[in-house]
């Protein structure tokens, strides 16, 4: 091998390789190419960036003016809708209240989810119910609702593709992750906001902790600072912004789907320089809350890979989708918890 494809073969494994959606559709050489690319960079990273992805980029643009605005308000503004408010986990959440294993996580944010109604309650309903309900939203900047949920919708759109995509490159039908996800999938938009390092603790540098999410994949726009990183067998790999592009996370689900041939990305966000400030915005797309993920037949040189689901006593994966959502937002949300499902916290104490 020459010295310049051993430079090229060094640099492949730390960078995050970046996949264009538009070879999906493409001559058959250039689907299968991509199918390919795909399961090695989820098999490799369990992340990747990904362009050709037809998000109008207006969209985007708008969606991070508007969150900049909504993180500009007056701090009242934004308490009006904190979090704690709402039994389904939406709304504002000011620096150093949500929580990584245990350790605040310094930036704030608005989470907006699927704008459905609460779905009835009582002492025998399930309690993945819990999480569907109304979002709050701010009567200072009434078009937040419109711009976030024409967002919301357009990431859907590109995430639900991209999932059939990823069946595929496993060995299965298009469609094989379709009776999780019809007509009600799990999404939920965060808006968020990393202080500079100046004005969190000094011994904290924790923008978001290291963690998995609950769901298939992740869709995260960033804007024009870096801090995302991706946990590899070789440290910590920075995953900065590219025009264009969206980063995708597998999340959990994704894990038990495959029995373990993909993991779940292990990410955090590190702190930003004193003085400056990250926005990003995240799109996580679930399976419906009363759905089960199978385990799908994966072919057998695949099957052969296939290690298992990781088994994190901290972090145990449930195959039942809402309880797997919902012990997440308890965990990382106990002002929430502690007011709204003190009941479920007593059942798991």
């Amino acid at each position: 091998m020459t010295l310049a494809r051993t430079a090229a073969s060094a640099a492949a494994e730390t960078t995050v390789p970046i996949l264009d959606l538009r070879r999906l559709h493409g001559s058959g050489e250039e689907r299968a190419a991509f199918l390919a690319g795909l399961r090695a960079a989820i098999r490799r990273f369990g992340a990747f960036y990904l362009s050709g992805h037809g998000v109008d980029p207006d969209l985007v643009a708008q969606g991070f003016a508007l969150s900049r605005r909504f993180f500009a308000l007056p701090d009242a503004e934004k308490l009006a809708i904190e979090m704690v408010h709402s039994p389904h986990f939406r709304g504002y959440t000011r620096p150093g209240w949500e929580r990584t294993r245990g350790l605040a996580d310094w930036r704030e944010q608005v989470d907006i989810g699927s704008e459905r109604p609460a779905l009835p309650g009582g002492p025998d309903a399930p309690a993945w119910q819990r999480l569907e309900g109304p979002n709050q939203w701010p009567a200072a900047l009434p078009e937040l609702r419109p711009g976030i949920l024409a967002l919301q919708a357009a990431l859907t759109e590109v995430t639900l593709r991209l999932l059939r995509a990823v069946s595929l490159a496993v060995g299965q039908r298009e469609d094989a992750l379709d009776p999780i996800v019809a007509e009600r999938p799990t999404q939920l938009v965060k808006l968020i906001r990393y202080p500079g390092h100046d004005a969190v603790p000094e011994d904290s540098s924790q923008g978001v902790g290291p963690h998995k999410d609950s769901g298939l994949l992740t869709l995260v726009l960033q804007h024009e600072r870096g801090g995302l990183q991706i946990e590899t067998p070789a440290g910590w790999l920075d995953v900065p912004p590219r025009p264009g592009t969206v980063v995708v996370n597998a999340g959990e689900l994704l894990e038990l789907a495959t029995d373990g041939y993909f993991r779940a990305a292990v990410h955090r966000v590190v702190t930003p320089p004193a003085g400056v400030e990250r926005l990003s915005i995240a799109f996580f797309l679930g399976a419906r809350l009363d759905a089960r993920v199978p385990v799908l037949p994966l072919p057998p040189d695949l099957k052969a890979e296939a290690r298992g689901p990781e088994r994190d006593p901290l972090n145990p994966l449930f195959h039942d989708v809402g309880a797997n959502a919902l012990k997440g937002r308890l965990r990382s949300h106990p002002d929430v918890a502690s007011r709204h499902h003190a009941d479920l916290l007593a059942a798991t104490a």
